[in-house]
């Protein structure tokens, strides 16, 4: 497999696994020093994968979501280096049933080591979120 298609199969885990809640399969996905920056979705910078997993556990815990990454703007910088920027829309259910849907992007890169490409950093940005309300009570 040529690394571009290998670094698209790791964001499609990526997806899969947040929203199967699939956390040890998630882990495998980030370097170990993995920078995380949700600062223009409202979150902060979270350095470290085990962080960022128990971050999503406790934010996201067994919550329904669904994301979805497209149109991928691969560039190889290295033979071990890669930058990316993906077109996504996500969808959080949160428990009184109202929803997030959010449109934007990820800017991330990614190193290869060991013939496995991970991500080494991600930064989401938002160029739209609709809030849905809870639906009414009958």
């Amino acid at each position: 497999m040529d690394d571009l298609e290998a670094i698209k199969q790791l964001k499609a885990r990526y997806f899969r696994t947040m929203d199967t809640k699939d956390w040890a399969g998630m882990r495998q996905v980030f370097t170990d020093d993995v920078t995380i920056d949700t600062t223009d979705s409202g979150g902060g910078v979270i350095t470290g994968a085990d962080a960022f997993i128990a971050f999503l556990q406790e934010v996201l815990g067994d919550r329904p979501t669904v994301h979805a990454g497209h149109m991928p703007e691969i560039e190889l910088t290295s033979p071990t280096t890669a930058t990316g920027i993906w077109a996504m829309k996500d969808m959080l259910r949160w428990p009184d049933g109202s929803e997030m849907h959010g449109y934007g992007h990820y800017h991330e890169t990614y190193v290869k080591a060991g013939g496995v490409w991970r991500i080494s950093s991600s930064k989401v940005t938002r160029l739209r979120v609709d809030d849905v309300p809870a639906p009414a009570s009958r």
